[in-house]
């Protein structure tokens, strides 16, 4: 058995929605056991992305500039902007907000990402098994990425969405979007 077949997601956790007028952001809040420098590098540095995160970067995160984002399951590199990279304490691109800060010997991370609403429960559980696989990575104990489409197959993933929608107050789409079609 590899440790991916050994990986179960512990509970929802840690999740909040803020909305502002038509935008919806999710905020998601993980304790690290590990310094804001360490975490940082796993943000930013395209080898420790691809162990953790739903994208691929063409360049480090770590600086403000022009950045090609795969996510997967999609064919086309997204033109993303880096539009601060404060070592180690925020990173912002798109949509996305990154807050890092020390907290009891490692780090407070704070992900604020722009959602739409329909979709808040899908994307807490898709980076609640990032965020989970990002932290053991960061113990030395990586067990591969689990994005994209793998991810919605994951029965952890599953799971996750009905917590986090419960959680959260909201209703989600079914999926896949056929199957609701015809039912």
């Amino acid at each position: 058995m590899t440790n991916l077949e050994q990986y179960t997601p512990g509970p929802a956790r840690g999740a909040q929605i803020r909305k502002d007028g038509e935008k919806w952001t999710l905020i998601l809040v993980r304790e690290l056991r590990h310094s804001p420098e360490k975490v940082w590098q796993a943000l930013t540095d395209p080898a420790h992305l691809r162990e953790w995160a739903p994208f691929e970067a063409d360049r480090s995160l770590g600086m403000v500039g022009m950045v090609k984002l795969t996510w997967l399951g999609t064919p086309t590199p997204l033109e993303t902007r880096v539009t601060r990279a404060d070592a180690p304490k925020v990173l912002e691109y798109n949509d996305t907000r990154w807050e890092l800060e020390p907290f009891g010997g490692g780090t407070r991370l704070t992900l604020w990402h722009n959602i739409d609403r329909r979709f808040i429960s899908w994307g807490a559980a898709g980076w609640h098994i990032c965020f989970d696989l990002l932290a053991r990575l960061l113990a030395g104990e990586p067990i591969g990425r689990i994005a994209g489409a793998e991810a919605m197959k994951f029965g952890g993933w599953q799971r996750l969405k009905a917590e986090y929608a419960k959680q959260l107050g909201i209703e989600t789409p079914n999926w896949p979007p056929q199957a609701a079609q015809n039912s």
